[in-house]
């Protein structure tokens, strides 16, 4: 059975974690084409699990990854990403030893984004093309992950605490290119960020997780102005 008209991911039944250990239970999720879905939730519920377990990098237990179409639970991480979804990882992992413009030419496949696309996106990458990546700065880093994954021309991103660590303005930098992928070139990003606020205010839909296990979804926006449920579901107290 395909997935839903105009659903380009759908969870259904995952369970998912790392050898026999199970972190992910009966997990159902759906992001629609264009949408930000943004994955939110206290330290260690599960958050980054689910991102590893969609691109691939976790142990399948049970239920069915449908991506595009297409069940990809039993395909291994390079073969999903071929086949569209990109994945930014908390640690930027870019390569340190090339330049910036190296970073970006190597994972290169045809498609909308190219080099000129990613440098209009950040002009800081254009600034320092020719520096390692071992000399920028952390926010820069984390443009290069997020430029190399765009590189390879994603029908789906991933993203995994986009912001974390980051100087308050190269938070809204950051935050404005991924807003701008999302109107202008219509990307289907699910993101993963421990700044609830944040991402509840630069996404159409939430879903939260608790011990591994999806406790609430819906509008981004009503969760954000409902600091009582915001307050039980994540446990943040004024």
């Amino acid at each position: 059975m395909a997935s839903t008209a105009g659903t380009l991911l759908e969870l259904r039944g995952l369970c998912a974690g790392y050898g026999s250990a199970r972190v992910l239970h009966d997990i159902d999720l759906s992001v629609r084409r264009g949408e930000t879905l943004v994955v939110i939730g206290r330290n260690g519920v599960g958050k980054t699990t689910l991102i590893e377990t969609i691109i691939g990098l976790t142990t399948h237990h049970a239920g069915e990854i449908w991506f595009d179409g297409k069940r990809v639970d039993g395909l291994p991480a390079h073969r999903r990403n071929r086949a569209g979804i990109a994945w930014v990882p908390q640690e930027r992992e870019v390569f340190r030893s090339l330049s910036v413009e190296v970073n970006l030419s190597v994972v290169r496949r045809a498609g909308p984004w190219d080099i000129a696309r990613v440098y209009t996106l950040f002009p800081r990458l254009k600034e320092r093309r020719r520096h390692y990546a071992s000399q920028l700065s952390g926010g820069e880093q984390q443009m290069l992950a997020l430029g190399r994954a765009l590189m390879t021309n994603p029908t789906l991103l991933l993203l995994d605490e986009p912001v974390e660590g980051l100087a308050p303005l190269i938070v809204a930098e950051m935050l404005d290119a991924i807003d701008r992928m999302r109107i202008e070139t219509g990307m289907t990003i699910v993101m993963v960020e421990q700044k609830y606020d944040l991402a509840l205010a630069h996404s159409e839909r939430c879903a939260v997780i608790d011990h591994g296990s999806v406790v609430h979804s819906g509008a981004s926006d009503e969760l954000l102005h409902n600091p009582a449920l915001i307050d039980r579901l994540l446990g943040v107290y004024a």
